[in-house]
């Protein structure tokens, strides 16, 4: 077998508790800035979903490329994998430095385009936050293709270190803009971009050990070599459009939910924090799938690579059902956190129940199953599956739950969970029938 039980929790553990931290110092964040209004915190959220829709056109990339780095260790070609690392570095940082450059000049128009006729407090708060957290997306990606390197060579210890360190000066940074300065949602984009500099310049200062197989010693001087960026992009495109149509979705979502005023906007906000926490684990597991199964694939050990795909979901499901009930038992002391109104708070309480028990039943088939498809090279699937799921049952469901039905913001989640069943039934046919075995691709 090419990963002991020891390998995998040794890949896995450090992940979920990057993952942890992640969002809990993304809890931390929406608590300060709920501290300056709820104008504040509403247009933290809104750019946010923008902020992510952007930044999955690049953090795909990175993830395309950790399978590229992948397939090449499992087939022991050691000059290949150290190659594929410089051309992801080089790759992303082209990429999401003209995305980043882009939306600088568009941001005005971008956000009246998606958000439309919103409070003027609400917009002001917005704006300034989206054009500081633009300014981060360089550094962001140098850090994803960093980090997803590392765990393609079976080490996540470091990217999880280096985000500690990035969480603690994003909340030192925070603590300083929003209490002591009080600037707010400005205060916030400071801290988010200074954490993410220091993240990208130590990673890759990490990268530059020649004892890693991966070493990207030299990357300044290095061409791009078309034919490895091909490789990278042949998994990476197809799953940046494939994961920007999702935060597409969700910013058209958000919008339409933007419309039911600050009320529904603040418990919006505050339920999709606390829902983050369920996904930890999962999460987790989602960022070990590719490097796990992609290096059985580049060593053509197929019955390995279904085997692996197996024991993670599952794990996936065992560790879901456990923090969703943890979270369930402790809901009422963590909204009490929140500086929100009794109506905000009602609407959050009854999102996250109604998100707890969904999250249980279908969310691994829906986001876990698919990645042991992308790290086969089975992208055209899972893209078309994911969307046609989206706009289909998301956006159209929100709007007919929401608008027709007259379900508000609720409507909105149950339109969410009709995606996720529509999801999960097709990729269980494609795991069950082999079909991403039979259609793999390796490098």
């Amino acid at each position: 077998m090419l990963f002991t039980k020891r390998d995998i929790v040794k890949i896995v553990i450090p992940l979920m508790i990057e993952q942890l931290l992640a969002v809990t110092i993304g809890m931390f964040d929406s608590m300060m800035v709920s501290q300056a209004g709820e104008a504040a915190i509403s247009g933290v959220s809104l750019v946010d979903s923008v902020n992510l829709l952007l930044i999955n056109l690049f953090s795909a990339l990175s993830a395309g490329g950790a399978v590229i780095v992948s397939q090449y260790l499992g087939k022991k070609d050691y000059q290949k994998t150290a190659e594929s690392a410089k051309q992801l570095v080089l790759t992303v940082s082209i990429i999401s430095s003209l995305i980043a450059v882009i939306a600088i000049c568009i941001r005005t128009p971008l956000l009246t385009l998606i958000f439309g006729k919103i409070e003027a407090d609400v917009m002001a708060n917005a704006r300034i936050y989206f054009l500081i957290t633009v300014l981060s997306y360089p550094f962001l990606g140098l850090y994803s293709s960093g980090a997803a390197i590392f765990r393609s060579m079976g080490n996540s210890k470091v990217s999880m270190f280096v985000s500690l360190l990035m969480n603690l000066i994003n909340v030192s940074g925070n603590a300083y803009f929003i209490f002591v300065l009080h600037i707010g949602a400005a205060g916030a984009a400071l801290a988010t971009l200074i954490a993410r500099v220091v993240g990208s310049i130590v990673i890759l200062s990490l990268l530059r050990n020649k004892k890693h197989v991966a070493c990207i010693r030299g990357v300044l001087k290095t061409k791009l070599d078309w034919s490895i960026i091909k490789n990278i992009c042949r998994i990476g495109v197809p799953n940046g459009i494939e994961n920007s149509m999702f935060q597409l979705g969700k910013v058209i979502t958000q919008s339409l939910v933007s419309t039911f005023g600050t009320v529904s906007i603040a418990a919006n906000a505050v339920a999709n924090t606390l829902t983050q926490l369920q996904f930890i684990p999962s999460s987790a597991i989602n960022l070990a799938t590719p490097p796990i199964v992609g290096r059985c694939i580049g060593a053509r050990e197929l019955g390995q690579a279904k085997s692996y795909s197996r024991k993670l979901l599952l794990t996936a499901y065992g560790a879901i059902i456990t923090v969703s009930a943890v979270i369930v038992l402790l809901l009422q002391p963590l909204l009490n956190i929140y500086d929100l109104s009794p109506e905000s708070m009602e609407l959050a309480r009854k999102l996250i129940l109604m998100h707890s028990a969904m999250v249980c039943l279908i969310w691994p088939l829906s986001f876990t199953l698919p990645n042991s498809f992308r790290a086969a090279g089975d992208v055209k699937f899972t893209l078309i599956v994911a969307v046609l799921s989206m706009w289909i049952c998301r956006v159209g469901s929100s709007f007919f739950y929401a608008q027709y039905l007259g379900f508000g913001a609720m409507g909105v989640w149950l339109a969410m969970f009709t995606d996720w069943v529509c999801r999960s039934g097709f990729f269980s046919v494609h795991y069950f029938k082999n079909t991403w075995l039979k259609k793999f691709r390796s490098v």
